[in-house]
């Protein structure tokens, strides 16, 4: 235990820890110190000398200061005040102060409280004008260099915790200012438009655009009028007393307009929460918080800027029931009579099991809950699944086989924490981009290795110090070779195998076959380089493996998400802090669906309906009878559709028209259905099949949980009313079973929630009130309410309480031919979320990324003389695609790159078949071969001039603060204070 340190501050005694911040401990004591460019979730950046103190006699910065020895502090002293107002003179200097009538000032602008709390009621020094114009040339916000005080905030953020590396300052200019890679606009920049500067903007440098002209009562005018405006006010306003009297009166009102409501994500699976700020149905702000569990101050672009779809003219606002070849608009009650009795008919005339449930990975883990709940107890089927079945579940079967819980081992903290991370199929900084970030600042700063197994050269095969290409869908190879080599040589961590594994001796013989000869041969990867990567894999202490689409849609992807569980139990990289497995979710609560029981063979908490002591829980529970047998999963359904033995099918939140693999096979699926509903926020290529479309609502405007990949459960709160006359899920789910003649009777999702804890062991002690605010919970959760955030401390899941060995063998199921000689890739994309239906709706995010594309690398570009822009064919067994070409080397050789935001022409699912993962029917999405054809040979980049893959990051640590120390200008406070006398 580390000793603790005395610190004397203004005579009272603290104890301190060695190597903690001044500043921080100063910030614990009351004592109040200016700290304009101090943000706790960045750390010291040293620009702004207002936290001005005494250290032993001598004034110091205490961000800059680590206490590493008793120390005596001095913050009240007339010369350290007369140092810190130097600093904040100087700061005023290059911002004007005109807070009445600017749209920042809603009670966080920090310099306006800082000078306020300080009682500066006059600045020494004149504010200067900068001679640069307001660079308002990107979509999402602006920058004003006249209102920048360089404090850095902006450009830390984006180097060290973002880690985009677009900001930096110029400090050689005569006026410095921020400037975007090599000093281009924001719109022509490597700009990701993650939102991180605005965010820790201490003043309205940095602006959403969205706010602009929004939040005041005052600020909603022409520039010219504003300019004029300010100088009236500052006229007006002679002193900063008055000044802050008004602004401060001016900034109440706005509380009365201006509505703060946390919320989740609706995006991808890394789960950020963040208060959303709206003026009636406008949405002004998103804000993350450093109490955000899973991303603290981070955003993506998709989450800051991505939330246009909810107040689409689009959106569907009436039930419809199909009439003929026309939709008719139908009042609710009509459309639950209409579904209520289609279903009991159907039910009536084929039975129970010809009907399917497909539920929504978008939507809360209560309304998952109800649409099982709807599927078992109201029709008595087991046919309910969700869209973890197109990509996560082989993950989950690979981890249930050896460790006994289909979740990450621990947090997001614990990847960002480890020695060495593997990526296996994952494009991470695209597809969990805010988890990504945690990686890349740990690569960047704090030496941990990154290694990264993929098929395609995206960022962080770029960063990575070990990037490795093994032939599509032979992961399970190498790391099974891997795997043996280790035993080989001995490496295995023999005390964790002894003590807390099963069937090692079975498992070391069943790897027999994978020799550095077969997998050189397989995978393409040398020996020398298994070799290299099984003795770092050996020989570092902490050790997390993540993979995504790229290990788990493929016909072996439950398979190869066993063998990255073999090897992290082999050397010994679970059970502890910054080790384990992280099979990274793609939506927002594809975790949270599974969990909660939308799944044809678990009820919630992954218990197995063919337990009769489980089913018999919920029968009492429910009142009613639960098939023993599994249902179908969302594949089987639509074969059974096909074979005329399913007939009704209820889909919510999924456009399976399009996501769906063989989307040929799948519509012609719905054309043979009796009955189709779709439950959904827009008129989807799905919804275009259906008999009845029920007008759901998005997370904006509804409350419940959703659970995030880190298993972690947060509430999201209602910011907005539904739509026109949409509701939320639950509510329309409820309807449903009360009309079909049910007595469900939730008021709330927090007593949805109450009964699934009630029911399911994993989730026995959550609650509401646990989830309050920004609080959150990682299942497990005892009935006593203390969660898991690291699984295994104790043991595994199993009857012995030990993990098991796996044995897997190997049969390459798929390859190219003479004929179809090209291979597909397809995934996500940074700026899309899947198909699109969401992010398409974004005018800001569409003029960066208007269309999809598809990449080609630069050699077979040559080969068949096609250039950028040009128009390409491509055709598989199952169908044919044409897209635009966008030549890059981020691909090689017989390597395509298809994005998955697309539901027309360039769909990928047009191109994929009927094969699956054998042990989870998820389709085998990334085994495409195709023949190409050129239609045109060149044309328009489909990346605009202004996309971001088109820029030029400055890579740097922080802001190279020492810069402005070594220029002729500068004048540390002290030593001003010190000339004074």
């Amino acid at each position: 235990m580390q000793n603790h340190l005395i610190v004397t501050i203004n005579g009272e005694q603290y104890l301190a820890e060695p190597g903690q911040n001044l500043l921080d401990l100063i910030n614990t004591t009351g004592e109040f110190v200016p700290q304009i460019c101090y943000n706790e979730s960045l750390g010291p950046i040293q620009t702004c000398d207002t936290c001005m103190v005494e250290v032993n006699g001598e004034i110091t910065r205490a961000c800059g200061t680590t206490i590493e020895e008793p120390i005596e502090v001095k913050t009240d002293l007339t010369h350290v005040e007369a140092a810190q107002k130097e600093a904040l003179d100087r700061i005023l200097e290059n911002h004007e102060l005109y807070c009445t009538v600017c749209d920042y000032n809603n009670g966080n602008c920090e310099i306006h409280n800082t000078v306020a709390e300080f009682g500066l009621e006059h600045q020494s020094y004149d504010f200067k004008a900068k001679p640069y114009e307001i660079d308002s040339s990107g979509p999402y916000y602006r920058y004003d260099p006249d209102q920048c005080i360089l404090c850095g905030r902006c450009v830390e953020v984006c180097q060290d915790v973002e880690v985009n590396e677009t900001l930096l300052i110029d400090w050689n200019r005569e006026r410095p200012r921020v400037i975007w890679d090599n000093d281009v606009p924001i719109d022509q920049s490597s700009c990701v438009g993650c939102g991180q500067c605005v965010t820790v903007c201490p003043c309205n440098a940095l602006m959403e655009k969205d706010m602009l002209r929004e939040t005041g009562y005052m600020t909603d005018h022409e520039p010219g009028l504003l300019r004029s405006m300010i100088e009236a006010t500052k006229t007006a306003e002679t002193g900063y007393e008055p000044l802050y009297a008004i602004s401060n009166t001016e900034a109440s009102m706005r509380e009365d307009r201006i509505e703060k409501t946390k919320t989740v994500c609706t995006y991808c699976g890394v789960g950020c929460s963040f208060d959303v700020w709206t003026k009636d149905r406008k949405i002004l702000r998103i804000l993350p918080q450093k109490d955000s569990p899973a991303n603290g101050i981070s955003t993506c672009v998709k989450g800051k800027f991505g939330w246009d779809y909810v107040n689409s003219e689009e959106r569907l606002t009436k039930p419809l029931i199909r009439r003929g070849d026309q939709f008719e608009e139908v009042e609710w009650p009509e459309a639950l009579e209409y579904v209520a009795e289609r279903f009991n008919r159907i039910r009536a005339e084929h039975g129970a099991d010809s009907l399917g449930f497909i539920s929504s990975s978008k939507a809360t883990n209560e309304e998952s809950y109800l649409m099982q709940k709807l599927a078992r107890q109201v029709i008595g089927t087991n046919n309910v699944d969700n869209c973890s079945r197109y990509c996560q579940s082989p993950a989950t079967k690979g981890l249930f086989r050896t460790v006994g819980h289909g979740g990450d081992s621990g947090s997001i903290d614990d990847i960002a924490a480890a020695d060495l991370v593997i990526t296996i199929g994952s494009n991470t900084a695209e597809s969990h981009p805010v988890l990504a970030s945690r990686i890349k600042r740990s690569h960047k700063l704090h030496g941990q290795k990154l290694f990264v197994f993929d098929l395609r050269k995206h960022e962080m095969a770029e960063r990575a110090d070990r990037f490795i290409s093994p032939k599509s869908g032979t992961d399970l190879v190498w790391l099974s070779a891997v795997s043996k080599y280790i035993i080989d040589m001995g490496w295995e961590d023999k005390h964790f195998i002894n003590q807390w594994v099963n069937q090692f001796e079975d498992y070391k013989q069943s790897l027999e076959k994978f020799t550095m000869d077969y997998a050189e041969e397989v995978t393409g990867i040398s020996q020398e380089t298994l070799k290299e990567v099984a003795k770092e894999i050996a020989e570092v202490d902490k050790l997390a493996i993540c993979w995504a689409m790229g290990v788990t849609q493929h016909q072996l992807g439950s398979d190869t998400s066993t063998a990255i569980s073999n090897l992290l139990l082999l050397t010994g990289n679970y059970m502890r802090k910054g080790t384990g497995a992280y099979p990274l979710r793609g939506h927002n609560n594809v975790q949270g669906c599974s969990d909660f029981g939308s799944m044809p063979n678990y009820f919630p908490g992954y218990e197995l309906v063919t337990d009769a002591e489980v089913r018999k829980r919920y029968e009492k529970a429910w009142d009613c009878e639960i098939p023993a047998e599994a249902g179908k999963d969302n594949h089987e359904m639509m074969h059974a559709i096909h074979a005329g033995t399913l007939n009704s099918l209820f889909v919510i939140g999924e456009d399976t028209g399009v996501v769906d693999s063989n989307i040929n096979y799948v519509t012609a699926a719905f054309e043979k259905l009796d009955f189709f509903v779709v439950q959904d926020l827009f008129f989807t290529k799905t919804a275009e099949y259906a008999d009845v479309i029920l007008p759901a609502s998005p997370s904006l405007e509804k409350e419940g949980t959703f659970t995030n990949t880190e298993r972690r459960i947060q509430r999201l709160y209602r910011a907005l009313e539904p739509t026109g006359e949409s509701k939320p899920d639950w509510e329309i789910l409820q309807a449903i079973a009360n009309q079909m003649g049910y007595d469900w009777s939730y008021n709330h999702p927090s007593e949805i929630m109450d009964e699934a804890a009630g029911l399911a062991p994993l989730f026995a002690g959550v609650s509401y009130d646990l989830l309050e605010g920004y609080n959150s919970l990682q299942w497990p959760v005892a009935e006593d309410g203390t969660d898991t955030p690291l699984l295994y401390k104790d043991g595994f899941p199993f009857d012995d309480n030990k993990a098991r060995f796996y044995l897997l063998d190997f049969e390459l199921p798929y390859k190219t031919d003479d004929e179809y000689d090209l291979h597909v890739n397809n995934g996500r994309l940074l700026e899309h979320f899947h198909e699109g239906n969401m992010t398409y709706k974004s005018k800001k995010i569409s003029s960066k990324t208007p269309n999809s594309f598809i990449e080609i690398s630069p050699e077979l570009a040559k080969e068949r003389g096609v250039q950028e822009g040009g128009e390409i064919k491509l055709t598989s067994h199952a169908g044919s695609v044409t897209g635009i070409a966008h030549v890059t080397d981020r691909v090689s050789g017989k390597e395509l790159y298809l994005p998955l935001n697309d539901n027309g022409k360039t769909a990928v699912n047009y191109l994929t078949d009927n094969r699956v993962d054998k042990d989870t029917n998820t389709p085998a999405y990334k085994e495409i071969a195709v023949k190409m054809e050129v239609l045109k040979k060149k044309g328009k980049s489909p990346l605009p001039s202004n996309n971001h893959r088109r820029g030029n990051p400055q890579p740097q640590i922080s802001v190279k603060v020492e810069e402005k120390w070594q220029r002729d200008d500068y004048i540390f406070p002290g030593s001003k204070v010190k000339q004074r006398g």
